[in-house]
């Protein structure tokens, strides 16, 4: 991994940036000790957006769904102390 001084970081931002959003991450360092470490985010591009609904159509839900283990959940509840 590339290891950049806080001065030469600050004179090539722009290109290290670049190569970080590409997958090339680096570390900025102070007088040798690494400072920070630069990475590229996890983060949908664009056009890329994340949506609700995507599965609409693709799957069913059960109509007794929000019925579903109610005599388990009742079990459970009318035994406790």
């Amino acid at each position: 991994m590339l290891t950049v001084n806080i001065h030469e970081a600050k004179t090539h931002l722009s290109r290290l940036v670049e190569q970080a959003a590409r997958g090339e991450s680096f570390v900025i360092a102070k007088a040798g000790k690494p400072m920070v470490k630069v990475t590229a985010l996890d983060a949908p591009a664009a056009g890329q957006v994340r949506r609700l609904g995507f599965m609409e159509g693709r799957i069913e839900v059960p109509e007794d769904f929000d019925r579903m283990g109610a005599a388990e959940i009742e079990r459970l509840f009318a035994s406790a102390p």
